[in-house]
C-alpha cells in the first residue's frame, strides 16, 4: 500500500473520530505527497514518499525552532505535525549504526586514517548508502569528527 493510501486511510479515521488537528495535519501531508506525484507524473517510489515525509518533518521542525516562546499555538501545532508525520517514515539509524556504516565505507575506499582532504570522497560514498535512513546533519558531523582525528 502506498503512503498516499495509508495517509488517506488515517485521515478518514481521524475525521470519523472527530480529531480535527490530526485530520488537518494528515490532510497537509496527503497534499504534499499528491503534489510530488503530480509533479513527477508517475507513482512515487517508497524512497520518494519517505523523502516527502522527511521534508515535511524538517519544515515543521524549522517552524518549531523559529517560533517565539509566546506562540504556544504554533509550537503545539508543529509538535503534533512532527509526531504524526513520524508515524509514516522508517525509524532513522542511531549514531552507532551510522558510525558502523561509515567504517564499512572507509574500508571499501581503503582509507585507514581519514584526513580532512578525504571528507568529500567519504561523504560521496556514504550518503547514497544512508539516504533516507539517517539524518544528513548527523552523518556530516560524524564524518567531520573522523576526518579531524
Amino acid at each position: 500500500m502506498s503512503k498516499i493510501e495509508l495517509v488517506r486511510q488515517e485521515m478518514i479515521k481521524a475525521m470519523k473520530a472527530g480529531d480535527a488537528p490530526r485530520k488537518e495535519a494528515l490532510s497537509m501531508l496527503l497534499a504534499a505527497l499528491k503534489k510530488k506525484a503530480i509533479d513527477k507524473r508517475a507513482d512515487l517510489t517508497e524512497e520518494e514518499e519517505n523523502a516527502v515525509v522527511f521534508k515535511e518533518i524538517k519544515e515543521a521542525q524549522e517552524a518549531l525552532d523559529s517560533a517565539p516562546a509566546s506562540r504556544t499555538d504554533i509550537i503545539e501545532e508543529n509538535r503534533l505535525k512532527i509526531s504524526i508525520y513520524s508515524e509514516f517514515v522508517p525509524k532513522l539509524m542511531s549514531e552507532d549504526e551510522v558510525r558502523a556504516e561509515i567504517k564499512k565505507v572507509l574500508m571499501q575506499l581503503g582509507i585507514e586514517k581519514p584526513s580532512p582532504k578525504d571528507k568529500g570522497n567519504i561523504m560521496k560514498a556514504v550518503m547514497p548508502v544512508l539516504k533516507g535512513k539517517a539524518d544528513g546533519k548527523m552523518v556530516n558531523r560524524l564524518v567531520d569528527e573522523l576526518t579531524r582525528g
